[in-house]
């Protein structure tokens, strides 16, 4: 008879699969909610139950060895397997219930996502939202996630998409900045101005400046006085009269709103792409994230009320 495989062995598996895909035990428990000790141990378990290393270790990455590189392609086929029966067994039900993972960026999290969740709980009290921001592009169905919102393409094209609205993007200054300064009427006139950049966690690159001329769109890397690795702190910098900066129009409706920024160069703004909402094929039935999908078209109406405001300024 073949041995039947242990809990202690299938959390193993679980815990290898997830590290090895992450690069690290901590990112591994983040993802599964349990402590990086947990995770280590599970998968020094797993190693002397099979006799093998599955990973080279260092003290800052993790590498799988040659037979933990074979292994971990077959862990992940048992946990899509194991996904699919999950998904099976949700879709049967007809209520929206249960816990639901969901991953945005920051910005969108904070500004749109958060403030409109306790609504959707009113709505659909049975269901236990889980929101994960960051700019990281994850595969959903390994790290659980029902629903992905992001700007711009992810790698994974067999996901399901649905566009939510345009990433507007603009440059903005305060009144006091630019009575002082003066307005620049073309991108090239920002050389004389001061800057303010975001820079992106995940790569350290600062942003390139899109701007809209003709029907080419130009990007620049502006010769910044400040740099800020936070989308909300380069709109606050600047509405306090910290220079000229870019940012997204659902940022800036609120300081548009109280009259402490005002657009520059508004005839050049560009849509950087699309704010879309991503979720696994094998969710296509699963009422959660039917649930989320319509609720997000709501927080998302066409034209959206930030974008509405932004013309009007």
């Amino acid at each position: 008879m073949a041995e039947r495989i242990g809990f202690d062995r299938l959390t193993g598996v679980i815990a290898f699969a997830r590290a090895a895909s992450l690069g690290s035990y901590a990112a591994a428990a983040r993802s599964l909610a349990v402590s990086p000790s947990a995770v280590s141990k599970s998968v020094q378990r797993l190693e002397q139950q099979f006799g093998i290393s599955l990973f080279t270790r260092t003290t800052r990455s993790l590498t799988l060895t040659p037979e933990g590189r074979d292994l971990h392609e077959r862990a992940l086929r048992l946990l899509r397997e194991a996904e699919d029966i999950e998904q099976a067994a949700v879709a049967a039900r007809a209520e929206p219930s249960g816990f639901m993972k969901v991953t945005a960026p920051l910005p969108i999290g904070v500004h749109l996502i958060a403030p409109a969740l306790p609504a959707f709980r009113k709505r659909y009290p049975k269901v236990i939202v889980d929101l994960r921001l960051g700019d990281r592009f994850t595969d959903l169905v390994e790290e659980g996630i029902d629903i992905a919102i992001r700007v711009g393409e992810p790698a994974d094209s067999k996901l399901v998409a649905k566009k939510l609205a345009p990433n507007r993007v603009c440059a903005f200054a305060s009144p006091a900045y630019l009575t002082a300064r003066g307005i620049p009427q073309k991108p090239e006139d920002l050389i004389d101005h001061d800057c303010v950049n975001f820079r992106y966690q995940s790569s350290g690159q600062t942003l390139r400046w899109p701007f809209k001329i003709g029907d080419k769109i130009i990007e620049i890397i502006p010769n910044a006085v400040t740099i800020l690795d936070n989308s909300d702190a380069v709109a606050s910098v600047v509405a306090a009269g910290g220079g000229i900066g870019i940012s997204p129009t659902y940022i800036t409706a609120p300081f548009l709103e109280n009259g402490t920024l005002v657009p520059v160069l508004k005839q050049f703004s560009v849509d950087r792409s699309n704010i879309s909402a991503y979720w696994p094929e094998s969710r296509r039935g699963n009422p959660n994230v039917k649930a989320f999908v319509g609720f997000l078209v709501e927080i998302f109406p066409n034209p959206t009320p930030w974008d509405v405001r932004f013309q009007q300024a």
